[in-house]
């Protein structure tokens, strides 16, 4: 048998956080583009989306307010739904064909189908929704229900 000497430190490159973090990243991107488990009727279900629309979420005194950026996205090609209490919004963004004399050198937008879903809060009002598409961008209103909005009680003096 042969002894070889330990040196640990040998092979091992220097480190680098932003390689790390690259990797990282790419790791979440693969795991998250190719596809995640959801529940479907009661069941886990690997689903693939390409790509995830970035939304603001935004709460006044009477509404939240969901903003959803669906840059060259047709409003037929959006279905918004609310569904024991998780409001869903899917679609699809086309991507374009290559045509005779067009060559396409880097494609580095996402396309494909996409899917968001939220857990609607207690106080939202899930009988009074609305949707409107302009500009790209998708706003769909949510009303607070007026029974849950709180009530100032008085206080007597004993």
């Amino acid at each position: 048998m042969d002894v070889a000497r330990w040196e640990p430190f040998k092979k091992i490159k220097r480190w680098d956080p932003f390689r790390e973090m690259e990797e990282m990243s790419a790791r979440l991107r693969d795991l998250m583009g190719k596809g995640s488990m959801t529940r479907i009727n009661g069941e886990e279900a690997l689903t693939s989306i390409d790509w995830v629309p970035e939304v603001d979420i935004i709460e006044s005194e009477k509404e939240y307010l969901i903003k959803a950026e669906l840059p060259e996205i047709k409003k037929e090609d959006v279905k918004v739904s609310v569904e024991k209490g998780v409001l869903t919004i899917q679609g699809e963004r086309k991507q374009e064909k290559e045509e005779k004399g067009k060559k396409f050198h880097r494609i580095e937008r996402s396309y494909g189908a996409f899917e968001r879903s939220f857990t609607l809060p207690d106080d939202a009002d899930q009988g009074k929704v609305s949707a409107e598409f302009k500009d790209g961008i998708l706003s769909v209103h949510l009303a607070k229900s007026e029974k849950a909005a709180p009530k100032p009680i008085e206080v007597k003096a004993a």
